[in-house]
């Protein structure tokens, strides 16, 4: 399986990519948490990710691309992989294709997963993050048991500064705005289908596994 998950933020991508790692066997790859690795490690990556990502901006092609090819090529990606949130524009596709070709890899299928903009704002404003294990959780939706602090290991749980409402519908805008020639570039290779984000889980783990076993 070598897969792209599609979908805006808050889409579920991470949720799914879990998942389906699980049932696959694969690595999932999401260059947003490398991202956010480095910037809490403060490397220089980080530093400069950190100005883009706190603006809910996209972060530069040529950072993107260079983290997302390196993970490609390492050994436990030989089976297959999927990638959640990368490519997120037509250029980034095209930069990633080129360089597949050069690894003799191909991607099986594009899954875009759909959620009204009003339900993205919903789950990421609500969502809460712990600062030691990452555990996620939602204030109305999946609340800790107890407010403020992770079920997991007692750690304590913290807004992103990227999940603010203002931050959180610039980042579905500019979402939008540039993946729709994204979607028209895997809608021509034939490998695009759509998901309904907002069904169950177990629904939409299952109808992504079906249009990746159909490729």
């Amino acid at each position: 399986m070598r897969l792209i998950l599609l979908g805006a933020p808050g889409s579920g991508k991470g949720t799914q990519a879990a998942r389906l790692k699980e049932a696959a066997g694969v690595p999932a790859i999401s260059t947003g948490d490398i991202l956010r690795a480095n910037v809490a490690a403060g490397t220089e990556l980080g530093k400069k990710a950190k100005v883009y990502m706190e603006a809910g901006e996209l972060v530069p092609d040529d950072l993107i691309i260079s983290i997302a090819i390196q993970r490609i090529e390492e050994e436990d990606c030989n089976n297959g992989f999927m990638l959640d949130g990368f490519p997120r524009t037509e250029e980034q596709a095209e930069a990633l294709d080129a360089n597949l070709i050069r690894l003799g890899i191909k991607i099986d299928a594009a899954v875009n997963m759909d959620v009204p903009e009003e339900v993205l704002v919903t789950r990421l404003a609500g969502r809460r993050v712990c600062k030691d294990c990452g555990a996620t959780y939602h204030i109305v939706g999946m609340p800790s048991k107890k407010e403020g602090i992770c079920d997991v290991c007692g750690g304590e749980l913290y807004q992103r500064s990227d999940d603010n409402e203002e931050t959180v519908r610039n980042r579905i805008a500019v979402y939008q705005r540039q993946t729709k020639t994204l979607i028209d570039y895997y809608m021509e290779k034939g490998i695009y289908s759509v998901v309904d984000g907002t069904k169950p889980l177990d629904v939409v783990t299952k109808e992504i596994i079906e249009i990746a076993s159909r490729s």
